[in-house]
């Protein structure tokens, strides 16, 4: 039976199987790994570190996020922003979703007294001046191009170029403070996106010709989980050559999530039947592991065994999901052991972005227990 109030510390997975035996899913943290993936961020990001809290929001990981150095963060809802504040007191929280109920906003300026807003249109811009006041900063967030980037947010967001200065003159004429945001996309795998979103900022900054804040570069640090991902220096260097390069003088601000999560957690699943190559197992698309298919991911995963290691050929199988909707497989193969069988467990690691904040509760199934697990955890591969 699984316990969400479960809090017991563990040397490792296998530790948990030993330990729990259990016949659910487990979501697995690793406070070591995220703490030092946060210092990492800290010191090589040429600028201020945001989380992105919709990448994970458990307690365990914005507690290590902060343990590292990470003291900002970007929340898109109320419940995010009350989350991290009723946790972390002093934490400085930014309103970065571009469009807010009005509810959302007044409790926002009146409750939790943000003072940092995403905007990128003229309706949504004078919402938040009725409500917050001008003693806030607006941040105009601007459309980039796709690139490489595995989503596309500029799809849904972002202010065209002479748009966004038409908003930050608004903005300015209101006597607000003002600010340059955009995101080159999730899981961006060329750095140069960056210098080219930075190139079109400062141009719409040189056109607006306002005092600004800061410019946020927003998120896209991927995580590897294929062996073709850029090191994370590469970007680093490219948003500071770039800032360089164009003589952006206000300080920068970055939201990775992806990059800063992934590989601080794992989901450990159970075999519960094997149909010839078909494996079912206890999550899937509906709980922690809808990015695979959704994103097209290949997460490391290996197969562990109570008794024993698991050795053997490898073969590609197909999981599906336990609920009753036959669209819950991962379209993925997995290579893994010929020999696999019912009660048997498979991990998938680079699973802490976009995984136990995604699950939905269908059909009855959820991952509910949490478990932390000392010590640097080791990316594995099959």
């Amino acid at each position: 039976m699984t316990n969400s109030s479960r809090q017991l510390r563990f040397a490792s997975v296998l530790d948990v199987i030993q330990r729990l035996d259990p016949s659910y899913p487990v979501f697995c943290v690793f406070p070591d790994v995220l703490r030092a993936r946060a210092k990492t961020f800290v010191e090589g990001f040429p600028g201020t570190v945001l989380y992105a809290v919709k990448c994970n929001p458990h307690a365990f990981v914005l507690r290590a996020l902060t343990e590292g150095g990470v003291q900002h963060f970007d929340t898109a809802s109320i419940s995010e922003i009350a989350r991290v504040t009723e946790q972390l007191p002093d934490a400085h929280c930014y309103f970065n979703h571009p469009v807010k109920g009005r509810g959302a906003l007044e409790a926002a300026a009146d409750v939790y007294g943000i003072k940092d807003y995403v905007v990128d249109h003229p309706d949504e811009l004078e919402k938040l001046v009725s409500i917050a006041g001008t003693d806030i900063t607006v941040e105009v967030r601007i459309a980039t191009p796709k690139g490489s980037a595995v989503y596309d947010l500029s799809a849904k967001f972002g202010a065209t170029p002479g748009l966004a200065v038409e908003l930050l003159k608004r903005a300015n004429g209101h006597g607000c403070r003002t600010a340059l945001a955009f995101h080159v996309g999730s899981q961006c795998l060329d750095p140069a996106a960056f210098r080219v979103a930075m190139e079109m900022a400062k141009a719409v900054a040189d056109e607006a010709d306002v005092p600004l804040e800061y410019l946020d570069v927003g998120g896209g640090f991927p995580a590897s989980y294929k062996g073709d991902v850029p090191p994370l220096q590469s970007y680093f260097n490219a948003i500071s050559d770039a800032k360089e390069k164009l003589g952006i003088g206000v300080p920068l601000l970055g939201e990775p999530g992806r990059a800063l999560v992934a590989e601080g957690c794992s989901v450990l699943t159970q075999v519960h039947l094997r149909k010839g190559d078909d494996l079912y197992i206890n999550d899937g698309i509906y709980g922690c592991l809808s990015e695979i298919r959704d994103g097209d991911l290949d997460p490391p995963v290996r197969v562990l065994r109570r008794d024993g290691p698991v050795e053997g050929p490898l073969r590609p199988f197909r999981l599906f999901g336990p609920t009753c909707d036959s669209l819950d497989v991962l379209k993925l193969p997995f290579d893994l052991p010929e020999d696999i069988r019912e009660g048997d467990w498979i991990e998938f690691g680079l699973m802490g972005a976009y995984s136990i904040g995604m699950q939905t509760g269908f059909n009855g199934f959820v991952t509910d227990t949490v478990v932390r697990i000392d010590g640097m955890h080791e990316v594995f591969a099959t």
